[in-house]
């Protein structure tokens, strides 16, 4: 009875041993690496720790980390959702092989991918003498970030929508629009939310593998201090100059607001799973 209380009782045995492993996997992945940050931090003190991290250019550097993380996130949400919705619903010649590529980042290395997309929208590039005529600049702007944590992104958004969309039904769409509903109606009020959980998982999936995306962003960035430099940039670069403390303090920083901003994310799901479940 005690054992079933602490938890759901199961037919299959080795709750122990499993729980063990999980535990110390989790521990030595995740737990030791945050609590060794969090020691070093104390050590340094919130005072030092807040005056470091308030100056301009750490400042500048983590408000462009978070800020085109959380555009390129929203637009995979977006368009990952339209991509995965067009893959599941459909039949047309290629769509194998669009399947396949999305997965293309996932395998793809990241320094490849940042020399890749340098290359194609660089000035004297492929894509770039095409839209330098139009005054339109990529590569070594913001605009480039944003493209490089698009191309990262995508697949978390997509993979995590695609299973869902299978599984719904196509007879409550046609039950919709036999009770009169208009096609933008049955999207808003009968598809999205069914989707919202999955399509939020993978909201937090692509912005959290954004935010400390460092390979494919270096190369298209082009690194300006107040101007393309990223958070994770800026952390090497303390690091190479023996400023332990200042990338301790920079760390902490992106820890915090990320965990801030999964938990925002995290607690809409879990409203959105049981207004769907009261529903």
């Amino acid at each position: 009875m005690r054992a079933g209380i602490l938890r759901t009782p199961s037919p299959l045995p080795g709750f122990g041993l499993s729980f063990a492993i999980t535990l110390a996997m989790l521990s030595a992945v995740v737990l030791l690496p945050i609590a060794a940050l969090v020691g070093r931090g104390l050590m340094i003190g919130p005072v030092e720790l807040w005056e470091m991290v308030g100056t301009r250019r750490i400042r500048a550097a983590l408000a462009l980390s978070f800020r085109a993380a959380l555009v390129a996130s929203l637009f995979n949400l977006v368009f990952g959702l339209a991509l995965a919705w067009v893959l599941v619903r459909y039949r047309f010649w290629g769509r194998r092989l669009i399947d396949a590529a999305i997965d293309l980042p996932f395998a793809l290395p990241t320094a490849v991918a940042g020399l890749a997309l340098t290359a194609l929208y660089a000035p004297n590039g492929a894509f770039g003498q095409l839209l330098a005529p139009l005054g339109l600049r990529v590569a070594y702007t913001e605009v480039g970030i944003w493209l490089a944590l698009v191309f990262i992104g995508l697949p978390f958004v997509v993979r995590t929508v695609q299973p869902v969309i299978e599984e719904i039904d196509r007879e409550v769409e046609e039950a919709s629009a036999t009770l009169g509903a208009r096609r933008s109606y049955t999207l808003r009020r009968v598809v999205l939310p069914m989707l919202t959980p999955a399509l939020l998982t993978g909201f937090a999936l692509a912005l959290a593998r954004s935010v400390g995306e460092y390979g494919s962003v270096i190369f298209i960035a082009g690194n300006l201090p107040f101007q393309t430099e990223i958070a994770p940039l800026l952390i090497v670069i303390r690091l190479e100059e023996y400023n332990y403390d200042a990338a301790t303090a920079i760390g902490l920083a992106m820890l915090t607001i990320s965990f801030a901003m999964l938990f925002a994310i995290n607690a809409l799901q879990i409203w959105s799973r049981r207004r769907i479940g009261h529903a």
